[in-house]
């Protein structure tokens, strides 16, 4: 089947199946008669593990891997499982931070409901995001007044 039929038949563009030809993972024969590119059974069950794959979150140089080892006969099934939980952790650390970034933004929107709009200065910018980092840079974390403790012990 040609590019265009490969793509209608998987739901994607052409320009999708003509990428993963350039970069390699896939391999269509060329026509002996006119030159074009066409793809096979196999070509078309890789695209679909490659659509698969990227929705998992696997980039292109992570699924050439895997195409490899299944090309020499290797099962990646392993390496499937490691890059699944390493990119679990990915996401969960990435989680946590967009937590705690939206946690930000909720007291920011709180705290500057109140605040005045202020006219920008030689030394400040906008008084609403200043204010913020000065209250951040200010406020002790339990961790640190942990550290606190045992070092005013230390001192005594």
């Amino acid at each position: 089947m040609k590019v265009n039929q490969l793509a209608n038949e998987l739901g994607i563009t052409a320009d999708t199946v003509r990428f993963y030809t350039r970069v390699g993972l896939l391999n269509p024969n060329k026509s002996p008669v006119n030159g074009y590119k066409i793809y096979d059974h196999k070509n078309k069950s890789r695209m679909q593990f490659i659509l698969s794959a990227r929705t998992l979150g696997f980039s292109v140089e992570e699924i050439k891997v895997i195409f490899s080892k299944t090309d020499h006969g290797e099962s990646a099934c392993q390496l499937v499982r490691a890059l699944v939980k390493q990119k679990l952790a990915e996401t969960e650390k990435q989680f946590n931070e967009m937590v705690k970034l939206r946690t930000r933004l909720s007291e920011a929107v709180e705290e500057w409901s109140t605040m005045p709009d202020n006219l920008p200065t030689g030394n400040m910018v906008c008084n609403l995001i200043e204010a913020t980092n000065q209250a951040e840079s200010t406020t002790v974390t339990a961790t640190q007044q942990d550290k606190m403790k045992l070092t005013s012990k230390e001192v005594k």
